[in-house]
């Protein structure tokens, strides 16, 4: 997954630690395939943004050493599978639910929280909003039922396009320079309570949260879409890896309090 233009990169380009889990239980080969292409796809835009990716995957046999994160000028995180139901509540298993691996999770939740603590420019994509909001104290829904248009019904597109409403004044509504959106979606499961820590920022038609911002942070965002799915505006995912890699080479940091998910 070498992007175009890697090693011609200025030496003092900001790194980004991106976190995806590229295998996970019941993986099927098209969903291998949507995987890695939309890692890909997000490697690349962040190299075609000036920033140097570093791999981090959380469903490898030897999980990357947390420090590779630690030492990152900023940390994307990807999707993947469901969210180990456990982690937020709902016992037994969740309709529709697939690929749940709680150690990929549990990593990925640490390297949150690292991230946050440090005040590393975020930006956490799908499965990884999910878990955002999880780590702050949040919940999620655990199936969103049939017919919810957040993604495609058999014979459909996989990501359906869907409008979104950009809160005034958020990071978001900056980035984009826009009140609306239209995005590519990819979920059946959703944000539930939203985390006192957090902010809503984008909401679907039918209410669903579809993204949100730390409200004591510089610069950590989560998006329930997909921004890195190759189909959607080229555009909108450039403005977006643009303003978090412009992030990534500030230098800015906080001095935050610690935080811890219940378990």
């Amino acid at each position: 997954m070498t992007p175009v233009g890697l090693w011609s990169l200025r030496a003092k380009a900001p790194t980004v630690a991106t976190v995806v889990s590229l295998n996970f239980p019941g993986l099927t080969p098209q969903t291998r395939d949507l995987m890695r292409r939309r890692t890909r796809t997000a490697l690349q835009c962040l190299v075609n943004t000036g920033a140097r990716p570093i791999l981090v995957d959380s469903s490898a046999r030897e999980l990357p050493d947390p420090a590779v994160t630690a030492s990152a000028d900023a940390v994307l995180v990807l999707g993947g599978g469901d969210v180990d139901p456990a982690l937020y509540g709902a016992g037994g298993p969740v309709p529709n639910g697939y690929g749940v691996d709680r150690r990929a999770d549990l990593y990925t939740v640490d390297l949150l929280v690292q991230s946050l603590d440090r005040d590393a420019p975020l930006l956490a994509i799908g499965r990884g909003a999910q878990l955002l909001n999880l780590t702050c104290g949040g919940t999620l829904v655990p199936d969103l039922g049939t017919g919810h248009g957040h993604r495609g019904a058999p014979g459909d597109p996989v990501c359906p396009e869907e409008e979104v409403a950009l809160e005034p004044g958020s990071r978001l509504a900056a980035v984009f320079g826009a009140r609306r959106l239209t995005v590519r979606s990819d979920h059946h499961q959703a944000m539930g309570v939203v985390a006192p820590e957090l902010r809503v920022t984008a909401v679907a038609e039918d209410g669903v949260v579809e993204a949100t911002e730390h409200l004591d942070r510089t610069w950590a965002v989560g998006v329930q879409w997909h921004p890195e799915d190759s189909h959607g505006s080229a555009a909108d995912r450039g403005r977006l890896f643009s303003a978090f890699v412009e992030q990534a080479g500030s230098g800015r940091r906080r001095v935050p309090r610690s935080r811890v998910l219940a378990a």
